[in-house]
Parts: structure tokens; sequence; C-alpha cells
């Protein structure tokens, strides 16, 4: 005993007088110090000191230089003194005011009477080393590995003690490579022909199939994590939350595929076969997830991984394999050449190929098909914006973890840091974020110290130029320092005065360096981060409830972060996809509720005719104006597709979401209404009728161009509703979509040639045509003239909720 000391602090009297008491009873008070806070309560302090002897007094010690951190703490110590639920809010009247004095001793006694009787038994238990529990049907996230854990710990050394020897994937890597143009066509037709009977299975066994693949990714975790290090150069800390990510993946899509059969308007028809063409950075969360989608969605699937990254590929097939995917259903290949990787994309069996990988593959996988059916997530040019508000020091944590975890190869990584007006000029933050990026350790995944790995391959191109070369203006706050021989290990490096349209501030180095730039506002903080053509990731470190509210509102990417770090998207909590040039395609969030809507095609499937009563008053004019202008069959078809507009607006898109529904951190899911132009050639005008409503009801601002003269009763309507129409010949018509593909836009076509239009915009990654049939759901019609948006904010401050107003989108403009 005489080598401990027992601290007990707090001013709560009732619980040191316990304290004291208990002491006394045991013979330890000489081993106990009753600690207080310098200044707070002195009176109490004094009448403490008198019956114990002696009393702690403890105060935060700073520099005078940086006294507001000793008055943020001592704020914080207020806060909690200040609050009903504290003693201290009591103590000063306790003397005079009897009922203070009974509310506190009730709140002590029925903390007494709640104690345990027995030493509560741990809540982390945790051991990766034994079996692990299948997950059964439903969907809840799987829980990365806890590393505090011995049993961890050990289960990790014997991980990292593998990966400069691993084997594993290594055989099938080497025995699935496709050396010609007929092997190519081969496996498309086996593919094809596997995937009828996939599609033909019924959903709940494909359901089925997923969740044991969840289960196998589970039980090879430590596999997975040894190829991870051992090929793609991960750390743990790193890799372990992809396999998590996976799992979820495979549990979320089955769920998801099951309520697809139940979608009120609308049949699904799976595509006939997917390719699979993922990145190095990701090598198993990515694949995984792509993979696990277009299998739950009914599509077979040509899974063709990274070169960097075919081991992780190969397990992962051997894990869905394993699980009932049979193997022309999921074929893993190899290509020889470039060549080759042309004949799979452009195949005309291949209906959709879903890449992850940079703006530059999408642009050249669209010039070998200008049609083909492709769905992107590309570049990032990421930024955390830093206002006077914010919490500085998580601020330059969150900060250097977000740019340089994983070797900043990430597309969400954080290329870029905005320093609001004080913060512009701030020391502190500056050695905060230098001290955060220098601590650390760079190294080989089978280093237990590293926390940054190596590059994929030697720093060469525009990422050594960034590494090594500053524009005039620059300097560095922390200089990049090549490691090893090979030049994949990098000191991070931090530039100053990086300035708004130079090279750094709009191009995508993905590699360990940040780039300090600065802003008089937050306007123009935000401005500067929208001026970038990718819209990715977003962050703010802010405690002010209104520039949350502000930049919220005005920040233009996918995924936004408010006083976190703005990497590891977790499936369901904050489904993952950019904006503007960091999308490609139609399609939505990956881990989101309608990622698999984008991999499925649609057939109709009228919904029940509804009454006028059933209807608003926005579908019931929409309604009145076609009466007596379509047939009888037309109206009821039309009422039908208009009520499940309704209750998918209701249900889904007219609201601010939060799924996960945690206490100490917020994920809303929104969506943004976006222009449309909506060409009509050959087909019904109901059919136009009912799509232009979806539009109006999401409130996008929607442009019909049509081949012929409407009817007049029609062109009355659209003028009501607010909508702008234009007859134009197909020339014309080719010449705005070709306006629109310079700017980025959507296109929704009822009738005409999809694969013209393509031709006319020489497949154009930046306009998103969607061409498939006129359906009666508005789960599906609605969300072409809407995008998505999740958001995750830190809700708490020290463990104390703080809820802040996530509001719905304001449409963007034409």
């Amino acid at each position: 005993m005489k080598a401990v000391r027992i601290g007990a602090a707090g001013h709560n009297l009732f619980d040191q007088a316990l304290n004291w008491l208990l002491a006394k009873q045991r013979g330890v008070t000489d081993y106990l110090d009753i600690e207080m806070l310098l200044g707070m309560a002195p009176a109490q302090q004094a009448a403490v000191r008198k019956t114990v002897g002696k009393v702690l007094l403890y105060t935060p010690v700073v520099h005078p230089a940086e006294f507001d951190v000793a008055i943020a703490y001592l704020i914080r110590r207020l806060e909690e003194g200040a609050s009903a639920d504290n003693f201290m809010s009591a103590v000063f009247e306790l003397d005079n005011q009897p009922a203070l004095f009974v509310r506190e001793q009730q709140r002590f006694l029925a903390a007494l009477a709640d104690r345990p009787t027995e030493v509560p038994a741990p809540n982390r238990t945790q051991n990766r080393a034994s079996l692990a529990e299948p997950f059964g049907p439903g969907f809840v996230n799987a829980a990365d590995s806890d590393p505090s854990l011995p049993a961890n710990l050990a289960w990790s050394r014997e991980i990292r003690s593998r990966m400069q020897t691993s084997t594993a994937g290594l055989a099938l890597a080497e025995a699935t490579w496709l050396g010609s143009a007929d092997e190519v066509e081969q496996a498309v037709a086996r593919g094809v022909a596997a995937g009828q009977a996939w599609q033909g299975m019924p959903v709940v066994k494909r359901a089925e199939i997923l969740h044991r693949a969840a289960d196998g990714l589970q039980q090879h975790r430590a596999e997975l994590l040894e190829v991870m290090g051992a090929e793609a150069g991960k750390v743990l800390e790193q890799s372990d939350p992809e396999v998590s990510e996976a799992i979820d993946f495979a549990n979320y899509y089955a769920e998801h595929a099951l309520a697809l059969v139940d979608l009120p308007g609308a049949r699904p028809v799976p595509a006939k076969l997917t390719v699979v063409t993922p990145p190095w950075n990701f090598p198993v969360a990515i694949p995984a997830g792509s993979t696990l989608a277009a299998l739950a969605a009914g599509s077979p699937v040509i899974f063709k991984p990274a070169p960097q990254a075919a081991r992780c590929g190969a397990l992962i097939a051997e894990v869905l394999w394993a699980a009932g995917v049979p193997r022309d259903v999921l074929q893993y290949v190899r290509l020889d050449d470039a060549e080759l990787g042309r004949t799979l994309v452009a195949h005309p069996s291949v209906d959709r190929v879903i890449l992850t990988g940079s703006l530059q593959t999408a642009e050249l996988f669209r010039s070998f098909r200008p049609e083909l059916g492709l769905l992107a997530e590309t570049s990032g040019k990421n930024s955390i914006i830093v206002t006077p508000s914010a919490d500085l020091d998580l601020a330059a944590k969150d900060v250097a973890y977000s740019a340089f975890g994983h070797a900043g190869q990430k597309c969400s990584a954080a290329s870029l840091v905005v320093l609001v007006g004080s913060v512009a000029k701030s020391p502190r933050f500056r050695r905060q974020l230098l001290d955060a990026a220098a601590s650390y350790e760079v190294g080989q995944p089978w280093d237990g110290v590293s926390r940054i790995g190596p590059l994929i391959e030697p720093a060469s191109g525009k990422l050594l130029s960034a590494l090594t070369t500053l524009e005039p203006g620059q300097s560095w706050l922390l200089e990049p320092k090549q490691l090893d021989e090979a030049g994949q290990l990098w000191r991070p490096g931090i530039r100053e005065g990086v300035r708004a349209g130079s090279q750094f501030h709009q191009i995508e180095y993905f590699g360990p360096v940040l780039g300090v730039m600065t802003a008089a506002t937050l306007n123009e903080a935000i401005e500067m981060v929208n001026a970038v053509e990718y819209g990715l990731t977003s962050g703010l470190h802010s405690l002010d409830a209104e520039e949350i509210e502000q930049w919220l509102a005005g920040v233009q990417a996918g995924n936004l972060y408010v006083n976190r770090g703005i990497t590891g998207a977790i499936v369901e909590r904050q489904p993952f996809g950019g904006w503007k040039a960091s999308a490609v395609g139609a399609g939505s969030k990956a881990g989101g509720p309608n990622y698999l809507v984008g991999l499925t095609d649609w057939a109709d499937q009228p919904a029940p005719a509804a009454s006028m009563k059933e209807l608003d008053a926005a579908a019931a004019a929409v309604v009145t104006a076609a009466q007596g202008s379509v047939s009888a069959t037309e109206l009821a078809w039309l009422s039908g597709a208009l009520s499940t507009d309704i209750a998918a607006w209701e249900e889904e898109f007219g609201q601010v979401k939060d799924v996960a529904g945690l206490v100490t951190e917020q994920n809303a899911f929104r969506y943004q209404a976006v222009p449309v132009t909506v060409r009509f050639e050959a087909a019904t005008p109901v059919a136009l009728l009912r799509v232009v409503a979806a539009g109006v009801r999401a409130g996008a601002a929607v442009t019909v161009s049509a081949s012929a003269e409407l009817p007049v009763w029609l062109e009355s309507w659209l003028q009501t509703a607010g909508v702008s129409s234009v007859v134009e010949a197909e020339a014309s018509w080719f010449d705005r979509a070709r306006q629109l593909a310079a700017v980025g836009g959507r296109v929704r076509l009822i009738g005409g040639d999809s694969v013209a239009l393509a031709a006319a915009v020489s497949g154009s990654v930046k306009l998103a045509s969607y061409d498939r049939p006129v359906l009666s759901a508005g789960r599906v019609e609605l969300l072409t003239f809407l995008r998505e948006q999740a958001v995750s904010i830190s809700a708490h401050r020290f463990g104390t909720p703080v809820r802040y107003a996530v509001p719905m989108l304001t449409p963007a403009k034409g």
C-alpha cells in the first residue's frame, strides 16, 4: 500500500465525506489525497481541509502567451458546475436552503443504492483470436478491432509477423490471367449465361449468401489484414476498419436487395453483366463493396482487381465463393495488357462498369464506349476549414490524421486546410499541426510503431513534384523527407502560402503533402473550397452554430464532416460519394439507401390508381390538367404514379434522416434538387407529364426539350408549374446536350436514342443520362432530380451531447 496513493477529486461534499469515512474505516487515510479545483468554492475547501488535514488544489499551468488554453479549461469546469445536475449548483446555499440540501442528499443516497455490490465485469471483451459469432439477418455495423486489449495486441503482433513472408492469395492471383481477346469473350459469355440462374434465384436466397459472405470476411479478418500489409502497405490502424466496412457492405446490401423486390411502381430487372474495376488504396472494402452490391442487385460480376492489390482481391473472391456465390457468377480475372481491358469494358454484353479511380480513367473508359453504363467514384481535392471558434487542438489532430492517414493515399484525404481570420496568423495552431504531423512514425506495416506506411510505388510525376518543389510564394512548414532508397517512405510535408487558383489549390496529388491556405472570412474560405472541380469530402472545425449552419448551406461536396476527421466513412451512417467531378454516372452513394437502385434496370409495374382524395393538391392539379386529354387507362396509371411520389417524398426524400441515431455523433442524410433537362421524343404525353411532375415535386429546375410541338393542355400545365420548354430538332438538341456536358448536367430521356446522344457528347463523363423506361415508382423517378449528401458531426463537447440543426438543402440553381 505504501507504493500507492489514491486521489479523490471532486467538489461534491457528500462524495468526499464518504471517501474520508471509508479511508478512516480501512486505515488508509495517509494514502488518500482529497483534490479540489483552485479558486472554486473556497469556503467548502476550507471546511474539508479542517476535517481531513490537507487538500490538494489543482489548476492549469500554461505559458502566458497561451493563457486562452487555461481559460478554456476553466470555462469547461464552470459549465459543469453551473449545470442543474451538478452538486456545485447548490453548494453556496446548502446551509440556508433545506430543499437544496435534501435534493443533494437524495441524489447521493440514490447513487449509493445504485452502486454494484460486486466488481462489474468488463464491457470490452473482444478477442479477435477467438471464433467470431455469425452476424445473422438484419444489419448492424461490424466493430473494428480494439487495439488496447491484450488478446488483440497479441493477435495483431502475429499478423504483422507474417506480412513479410505472406503468400496468401498468390496462387489464385497467378492462375487467373486472361491472355487474349478470345479468353475475354469466353469470360463474358460464361458470366452472362451463369447470370440467368443467379437472377432467377429468389432474392431471399441471394441475401442469405451475402450474409454468409459477411461471416466469411469476419472469419478471415486476420488473413485480409496480413495481405493488405504485405501487398498494399497498409498499417493495421488503416486496414482493420476496411474489413469492417466490407462486412457492412455484405450485410447492408443483402437487406436492401430484399427491399427492392417490393418497391411500389417498378420491378427490378438485373443487369446482364457488371464489371468491377476497383482501386489499390482500399484493396478490400471497395472491391468487396462494389462486387457485393452488383451481386445483391442480381447481376453476375467480372471482378478485375487493381494490379497492386491482386492478392487482396483473390481473398475476397475466395470468401464469396465459399459463401455460395457460383464461380461463373463471380469471375476473378487479371488481364495481360491494356488492350484486353478495353475489350472487356467495351463489350456490348457489359451493362455496367463500377469504377473507383481517377477522372482520367473514367474518361478513358467512356472513350472505349460512349454509351457505357459507368458508375464511378473518381477524384477529390478535399479541404478542412478551421475558424477562430474551433477547438484548435482537436482541429490540428483531425487535419493531420485526415491528411496523412495511409500516406495521404485516399480520395477522401485532406489535401488543403483553410485557416480563417485570426487562425491564419496563429503560431500555436501551426505548432500543434506541425507536432501532430511530425509525431507520426513512418515505416513498414510490419513495424509495430508505424502509423504511416509506404507509398504504393516510388513517388514520381506530379506527386514527386509536390513532395519536392514549391510554387512561388510558398514555404515549408514541414518539409517532406524521403526515408528510404526506393522512394516509397516519406515523412509528411506541409506547405504554407498556397494561393487561390494555384496548382496546389486545384490538383489532386494523392500523397502525404498538405497545403495551407488562408481566408479573411468563412464565406471566402467556402468560395476557395468550392472553386475546385471536385466535390468529394469537406470538413469544418468550428464550435459556432451559425458558422456551422452557414457552411452546411454553402459547401459543395457529397460528404461533409464537422469537428472530426474527413476520412473513414461508415456504411449506412455516412454513405460515400461525391458531387461535381468526383462522381460519374447516374448512381448514388455507396453504402446508402439508393445504391442498388442505380445498379438495377427497371420495368414499370403500375401502382394502384389513386382517387383525388388520396392525392395532395400538387398531384391533384397534375391529374386535373390531364383529364379529358388522355385515356382513362393513362389517367389511372398517372394517379397511381403520383401517389408513389407522395409516399417517396414523405418517407425518404423530403426529410433529413439520421438512421444511426447515435447520441454523440449526428449522421444526417439529405437530398438536394438539381437542374434536369428532359428530352421528349416519340412517347405519350402522359409519360412526360409524369416525369416532370416528379421533378416539380422535388423542387428541381426542369427544362423540357421536345422534338415536336406539345399538346396545348400539356404546354399550359408546364407553364403553370414553372417549367420552361422548347421545341428543337435533333441537331439543336445535341448542341444543347454538348453545352450541358461542358459544365456538368443531367438529362432524362423519354424516347429518343441514348446511344446517339452519348456519341454526340463523345461519352462525356460530366453528363449524367437517365434513359430507363418511365416508371410509376416515385422511389426511382424522383432520384433523377436529386443528389445526396451525408453530414457527420461530432455532437458532443467532452462527452456532453450538443445537437446542431441540419436542415433540408435548398435546390441547386440551373
